[in-house]
């Protein structure tokens, strides 16, 4: 018999796919809880630096990878009106050699398709859907997962992977405000082949200019560019991926907007312009009992302006894998792990959230001092991206 202890994850988004298939490569006993009756993933672009890839590559993905992702040369910053370069940070092969891991584009869909497949292999029976979580009651030997219709799961490990509306969030870390930024955020998807060829070389551009930025990225092997612009905006809105907006709202925001930009926007369907919230959330100082514990977004909801969101709830699902593995008792598995990715994850929020505001200094020379200044290459290499989520040694109590 499995003398590991069973593990229960709420939410089979990224991070809970990540945490799912780690624990079961570790011969732990799994079982996925998703509240949607159809297990599938919406949203556009995630840039995932070498931090995440080390953790798709170790769960096998690296052939089905290499085949839909794209991998960009830089990130550029340019300004908005004039398209001028205002500073750059190389990716590509400099990324890979110094950091151990390429820097790739993915489309949110394929990589969750990809996490699906790899977990499913190992335990078919693994992910329960139309299965929505309402919290949990903790026992001294177990946790029981209370679901809307009524049914009950016991385990011994709780992982709360649902997201930023997580019940289990709610329970264990109780109401936790959260302000709004000021910005809106604006997506949509563009097949390439509506866009004349070469409007943009492979790379990921960011717009920068009074009051609002966006960024603009290749997807699946090039034959997508994905958009996204965060607009200052007086009234907040629903924190929904999933609300159509109209395209004519989406042109005015970027009115005046240098050429290629309005080339992208003018590709736009006009039924395909989403258009969402977003809110700021202090980091959260726990978010573990003795026998549950939150990942991802549940644990530290992180606004885009870092690009790192995903990768983080990647990262937290294989340095759990490797707590529980390494640690018999639950309680000191979970406290090791919230210990070992408190302090890093409370930095990308931070960070992310200092972002917006250099993204929109007005005056140019400004703006490129503090670039420099700040000199991000340097800096992201040395703390964001080297990380290895695989070997990183684990915070000791």
């Amino acid at each position: 018999m499995n003398s590991k202890p069973r593990i229960i994850i709420v939410g089979a988004g990224i991070g809970g796919l990540t945490a799912a298939a780690s624990l079961l490569k570790r011969g732990f006993a799994v079982k996925v809880y998703e509240q949607a009756t159809v297990l599938a993933e919406v949203g556009a672009g995630i840039q995932s630096s070498a931090n995440a890839v080390k953790v798709l590559y170790d769960l096998g993905l690296e052939d089905a990878l290499d085949t839909i992702v794209v991998r960009p040369q830089a990130f550029e910053f340019r300004r908005f009106n004039t398209g001028e370069m205002m500073y750059r940070i190389p990716l590509g092969e400099t990324h890979e050699r110094i950091n151990g891991a390429p820097y790739f584009h993915i489309h949110r869909a394929d990589l969750h398709e990809l996490l699906a497949k790899a977990v499913l292999a190992m335990d078919p029976d693994c992910i329960v859907l139309g299965a929505r979580a309402m919290g949990f009651e903790e026992g001294a030997d177990s946790v029981t997962l209370h679901l809307a219709d009524g049914q009950r799961a016991t385990a011994d490990v709780l992982v709360g992977a649902d997201g930023i509306k997580s019940a289990i969030r709610a329970q264990i870390l109780g109401a936790t405000p959260a302000s709004y930024t000021g910005d809106i955020a604006w997506r949509a998807v563009i097949p390439t082949e509506r866009l004349p060829r070469g409007i943009m070389e492979t790379v990921s551009t960011v717009w920068c200019g009074p009051k609002k930025h966006a960024v603009m990225y290749y997807l699946r092997g090039g034959t997508l560019m994905n958009f996204v612009g965060l607009v200052e905006h007086a009234y907040p809105e629903n924190e929904s991926w999933t609300q159509k907006r109209p395209w004519t709202d989406l042109k005015a925001d970027f009115e005046g907007w240098h050429p290629a930009i309005q080339t992208v926007i003018d590709a736009i369907d006009r039924d395909g312009c989403y258009r969402y919230a977003l809110n700021d959330r202090a980091p959260a100082d726990h978010w573990s009992t003795g026998r549950a514990t939150l990942l991802g977004d549940a644990a530290h909801p992180t606004l885009p302006y870092l690009a790192s969101g995903a990768a983080m709830a990647i990262e937290d699902g294989a340095v759990l894998a490797r707590c529980l593995q390494a640690h018999a008792s639950i309680p000191d598995a979970l406290g090791v792990y919230q210990d070992s990715r408190l302090e890093r994850t409370a930095r990308v929020v931070r960070e992310s959230a200092g972002n917006r505001g250099l993204y929109r200094v007005e005056d140019e020379q400004e703006m490129r001092r503090r670039f420099q200044e700040m000199n991000m290459s340097k800096s992201r290499s040395e703390w964001l991206y080297s990380y290895d989520p695989l070997t990183v040694p684990l915070t000791n109590r």
